[in-house]
C-alpha cells in the first residue's frame, strides 16, 4: 500500500486523468503516484507497517545455517491408493519412493564442485500469507549456493510457463516484496497444465530456459498438476525436476512430515479475530443472527480452528455433515437446538458458521437470516 492511502493520511486519493498519453494519477495529501506506480512499485511507498516488517529477519532452520546435505532415508508410499496412483503416475513410482532429509554435512552448500543452477518459481491457485517469502527464501539459498545461480519467475500462475512468460528474480526485484503479504511480485493463476499441448509448451519453456528445477507453490490441485508435469518430463527425459511447496489456508494438503501447509496460521488467527468482532456486536446489539461462512471447500479444518479459538454457538462441520449424511432439516434443527431456547444465546443472538463446501452451496439464501423473519 502506498504511503499517501496509508491510515496515516487523512486526505483521500483523488483519481484523475494526468497528461495526455499517461496514465490516471493518484492524488493524495503528500504524494502524486501514477496508479501503475502506486500498484506494481509498491516497494517505492510502503506504509509505516511495512516498513517494519521488512526489517523481520526470518527465522532459518539450524541445519541450514551451515554445511549440510540430503541423504535418502525410509521409503514411503502413498497414504492411500497406492496402486492406483502407481498406474496414474509409472514413471515417478517406477523406482521406491524415499524420504530425503536434510542433516549436517561437512561441506558449505557453495563448496567447490557447486555448480550455478536455474530455477523457475510458480505461484499457483489462490493466495495465502507467505506466498513472497517462499520465493525470497529460494533466492537467498541459490546466493548461498552460487552466486551465478539464476531464478526466475513466471507471471500470472502455470499460464507463465505455457506462455514462457517469466521475469529474472533478482535482489533488487525482491527487496521490497519480503515479508510482504499478497502474490503480485508476480502473481498468480489457477490455470492447469495438463492437455498435450500445454505439457509440450512448458517442455519448450524450461528447455528454452535451461532449468534445472521448477517450484511449484500452490495447494492439493496445483500440487497434483505438479505431480503430472513431473511425470510427463521424465517420459520426455527433460532434466527439469519439479518440486511442489504446499500453500493452502484451507490446512487440507498434510502428511506425517509435513503437519500444516502455510498460510493456514495466519488465516485463522485473522479470520478469529473478525469474528471476535462480531461476537461483540451480536452481544452489543441484540438484533441479529450472524451466519459466518468459512474457506475451505470440502475441509472444516479452518472453520474448527476458529471455533475453538472463538466458542461459537453453533459449528458446522462438513466431515460430520458427510459421515452422517444429514440433510438440510437435520443442520437446521441443530441450529435451532443450538439457539433456541434449551440453550440460551449469550448476549440474546449468537454467531454460527459453516465451512464453504458443496453440501451446503445452496442453503445461503436460508442462512441469512433475521430472527422473527
Amino acid at each position: 500500500m502506498a504511503e499517501g492511502l496509508s491510515v496515516n493520511h487523512a486526505a483521500e486519493p483523488d483519481l484523475s486523468p494526468g497528461p495526455a498519453g499517461t496514465p490516471k494519477y493518484l492524488r493524495t495529501k503528500d504524494h502524486v503516484l501514477s496508479i501503475e506506480d502506486a500498484l506494481g512499485n509498491v516497494g517505492r511507498h510502503l506504509s509505516r507497517l511495512q516498513r517494519e516488517r521488512l526489517e523481520y529477519e526470518p527465522l532459518v532452520p539450524e541445519v541450514l545455517q551451515g554445511p549440510h546435505e540430503i541423504v535418502e532415508q525410509e521409503t514411503r508410499q502413498a497414504a492411500a491408493n497406492h496402486e492406483a496412483i502407481a498406474k496414474l503416475f509409472p514413471q515417478l513410482c517406477r523406482s521406491p519412493l524415499h524420504l530425503l532429509r536434510l542433516v549436517p554435512g561437512e561441506h558449505a552448500p557453495h563448496a567447490e564442485g557447486h555448480r550455478p543452477l536455474r530455477i523457475g518459481v510458480v505461484l499457483s491457485g489462490g493466495q495465502a500469507p507467505g506466498g513472497h517469502n517462499v520465493i525470497t527464501g529460494i533466492f537467498d539459498y541459490l546466493a548461498k549456493q552460487h552466486p551465478g545461480s539464476v531464478l526466475i519467475g513466471f507471471k500470472d500462475g502455470p499460464r507463465g510457463i505455457i506462455n514462457n512468460d517469466h521475469k529474472l528474480l533478482t535482489a533488487r526485484e525482491l527487496e521490497f516484496y519480503r515479508n510482504q503479504g499478497g502474490f503480485h511480485l508476480i502473481c498468480s493463476g489457477r490455470d492447469k497444465i495438463e492437455k498435450p499441448e500445454q505439457l509440450k509448451a512448458a517442455k519448450q519453456t524450461c528447455k528454452e530456459l535451461g532449468l534445472d528445477g521448477l517450484v511449484v507453490i500452490g495447494g492439493d490441485d496445483s500440487n497434483t498438476n505438479a505431480a503430472v508435469l513431473a511425470e510427463y518430463f521424465l517420459s520426455q527425459d527433460v532434466q527439469t525436476c519439479v518440486v511442489g511447496v504446499p500453500k493452502t489456508i484451507d490446512g487440507d494438503l498434510k502428511t506425517a512430515d509435513v503437519p500444516i501447509s502455510f498460510g493456514f496460521d495466519t488465516a485463522s488467527k485473522v479470520y478469529s479475530e473478525l469474528i471476535g468482532n462480531v461476537m461483540t456486536d451480536a452481544s452489543s446489539a441484540k438484533k441479529y443472527y450472524h451466519f459466518v461462512r468459512l474457506m475451505g471447500r470440502a475441509a472444516s479444518h479452518v472453520t474448527l480452528e476458529c471455533a475453538l479459538q472463538t466458542h461459537p454457538q453453533v459449528a458446522l462441520i462438513s466431515e460430520e455433515v458427510d459421515t452422517h449424511s444429514w440433510s438440510l432439516h437435520d443442520i437446521a434443527s441443530r441450529v435451532r437446538l443450538g439457539c433456541g431456547d434449551k440453550v440460551p444465546c449469550w448476549g440474546g443472538r449468537s454467531p454460527m458458521w459453516w465451512w464453504r463446501g458443496p453440501r451446503l452451496g445452496r442453503t445461503t439464501a436460508w442462512c441469512w437470516c433475521r430472527k422473527g423473519s
